[in-house]
């Protein structure tokens, strides 16, 4: 598209301000009928005013809303009005908006209104009626359904935005060139989570985005606002909601795969198994910036060892046949590139359902599997790691470990404990991203540095005692260590990604191999550490920004990093996480201290259980959150710098 210096608003704005033209003494801005009455020439210029006179140009509001609740007559009224306009958006509301192709209308709810068109994007909410919907209630009659049910809503809608070019932004020079204009919408990936994107009842379906109001420098742009909002949205929503028999047939699917997921992962814990792996998953992803699966004719499907294999029955796709992994210690072994951490990946994202198509639909692991790694520079506040490091120099307390700045070894040791503090009863491990020093010591190292100059007791030492003491199972992936195989209750081989049951191989050859040198041991029980901090005071209500999944700022001073945490796959569970935290801090002002944090926990989980995730959130129905597992909530507070324990 020419103009506007060569940048790009989509098919939306294409259509809406036809091609380039320029504008005064810009780079030859959007043109369209429109502009070209208003402003003269061919449209404002990226960088100058245009031949039309400029920003500057506005007239008072409006003093009404338009007749008969109409939005687009409204948006209209106050155009070339100042941008706090918008405002009245809000207390006018909600407003009727005809769904076209439909005898039907739309409520639109401005839940906020940005200040002005740098501030963060104005929230809203389209609720139609069921009656319109026609959605069968047997699609949405169980909590898994529902969530099933919301998410396919979420993805119909988000595509029908992208594809009328609503969620590109108009794109102007400077700060007098055209702003927003584009539509949000909190896009699923290839996990099935609980979100606030949708909601649905028996009289109503609820979609939530959020829009970038359009303007010229603080000037309204209310015919592009109307076009936008009137147009584009009640479009992309009537689509979303119109269910023909083919749309019908894809929601069913993408619920029943959710359903039977969650029914495994209930036989998983009632069955004495942590994992199940069904034979045709495809595990690989497409690339390793893509979460997709690698296309089918390249990738290899699973197929269980016939000795580990089981069959679970489902509600709706009958019996399905894989590999079990039962509660114990499981070691994954084989050749480098032949599928070992591939597998353990796949395991890890198995705490979640995924959509149909994805390869790993049947991939389950019981809900509270961590995912385990060393994290050089990490926080860690009052944790009991004298399991593993004892006797530190300068007699340092192991018992109630706090640092800034911990080893690979101490954050590994850390990390355990607090998983099992917050409730995991699997750990997932890859001897990648674990500390070497951690995980082994073998019989040369033993003896050139004796036991009593050597402060770390090695996790091989201690993973029979996790499951024995504490009902802890292990999954390992090791690919440089025998010594495992003493401790092991099923050894895995990955060879050109076909998994083989190698458990009596590998016991007859550590029967002939010498033990590790630290014998099997028992673990201690975490110690129920009481949250005595979250924030900083005077941080009740901070500004809050987070870009991307794994960081946040919480106000001017906290940062909190989550690099750590690979089990968290959506910003809006970040999101949450964030919220949850601010909402943690105002509770212990409030007087909720003395709070274990396995109370805390509970306690959030139980608000979200009664009340939703808006119980929590900073913004009022904001439709971009998403449920986490109280394994990253609490993975969030212990890293958190600002946190304290007692």
């Amino acid at each position: 598209m020419s103009g506007r210096g060569g940048g790009r608003g989509g098919e939306y704005y294409r259509q809406k301000y036809g091609g380039g033209g320029g504008g005064g003494g810009g780079g030859g801005g959007r043109g369209g009928e429109y502009y070209r009455q208003k402003y003269g020439g061919g449209g404002r210029g990226g960088g100058g005013r245009g031949a039309g006179g400029g920003g500057g140009w506005q007239h008072d509001a409006p003093s009404g809303g338009g007749e008969d609740n109409n939005l687009a007559a409204f948006l209209q009224q106050i155009d070339g009005s100042q941008y706090p306009v918008y405002k009245q958006l809000s207390s006018r509301g909600p407003w009727t908006v005809a769904l076209p192709g439909a005898a039907a209308a739309a409520a639109i709810a401005f839940d906020y209104i940005q200040g002005d068109p740098f501030a963060p994007p104005s929230r809203l909410r389209a609720r139609v009626p069921m009656s319109f919907v026609r959605l069968p209630t047997l699609l949405y009659s169980s909590a898994a359904r529902m969530t099933a049910a919301c998410d396919f809503l979420t993805r119909r809608f988000a595509d029908g935005i992208a594809r009328r070019g609503a969620d590109q932004a108009m794109e102007g020079s400077g700060w007098s060139g055209p702003k927003g204009g584009d539509v949000t919408v909190d896009r699923p990936g290839q996990e099935v989570l609980n979100r606030t994107s949708c909601f649905i009842d028996d009289s109503t379906v609820e979609l939530r985005f959020s829009a970038a109001l359009p303007a010229r420098g603080r000037t309204i742009l209310g015919r592009a606002a109307s076009e936008l909002l009137t147009r584009h949205v009640p479009a992309a929503v009537a689509e979303a909601l119109t269910l023909d028999s083919a749309a019908l047939a894809s929601m069913q699917r993408h619920v029943e795969v959710v359903e039977d997921a969650r029914a495994i992962r209930a036989w998983l814990s009632q069955s004495g198994f942590v994992s199940f792996v069904a034979d045709g998953s495809i595990l690989p992803r497409e690339s390793g910036a893509s979460d997709r699966p690698l296309d089918a004719r390249v990738a290899v499907p699973f197929k269980s060892p016939e000795s580990l294999a089981v069959e679970v029955q489902t509600p709706n796709s009958g019996v399905v046949r894989g590999m079990g992994i039962r509660a114990g210690v499981t070691v994954i072994v084989g050749g480098g590139f032949h599928g070992k951490s591939t597998l353990l990946a796949a395991l890890e994202r198995g705490v979640y359902e995924h959509i149909p198509g994805d390869g790993r639909e049947f991939v389950v692991c019981v809900e509270n599997a961590a995912k385990v790694r060393a994290e050089d520079g990490r926080n860690v506040s009052g944790v009991d790691i004298s399991s593993y490091i004892t006797n530190l120099p300068m007699n340092k307390d192991t018992s109630h470990f706090t640092s800034s700045d911990a080893s690979g070894s101490t954050s590994q040791a850390a990390a355990i404990v607090e998983s099992v503090e917050a409730g995991s009863r699997c750990l997932l491990m890859d001897e990648d991203t674990c500390a070497t020093n951690f995980m082994i010591r073998d019989a040369a190292m033993a003896a050139l540095i004796s036991a009593d100059r050597e402060p770390i007791t090695p996790f091989v030492a201690r993973v029979r005692g996790l499951l024995e003491n504490l009902g802890v199972s292990t999954v390992l992936v090791i690919g440089g260590c025998g010594d495992y195989f003493h401790r092991a209750d099923t050894v895995v081989r990955m060879d050109e990604y076909q998994a083989y049951d190698v458990t009596a191989e590998a016991r007859a050859i550590a029967s002939r191999m010498p033990p590790p040198p630290d014998a099997a041991s028992a673990h201690k029980p975490p110690r129920m550490r009481v949250l005595s901090g979250v924030l900083p005071s005077g941080f009740d209500d901070p500004k809050v920004s987070i870009r991307v999944t794994d960081r946040a700022s919480i106000g001017d001073s906290v940062e909190l990093e989550l690099g750590g945490l690979s089990q968290l796959v959506s910003i809006s569970q970040t999101r949450t996480i964030v919220d949850a935290i601010v909402y943690c801090h105002r509770d212990m002002l409030r007087g909720g201290k003395g709070k274990s944090l396995t109370q805390v926990l509970d306690d959030v989980e139980a608000l979200w259980d009664r009340d939703g995730l808006d119980a929590t959130s900073l913004h009022a129905k904001s439709g971009n959150r998403a449920r986490p597992r109280r394994i990253e909530l609490a993975g969030a507070l212990n890293r958190l710098r600002s946190s304290s324990y007692v």
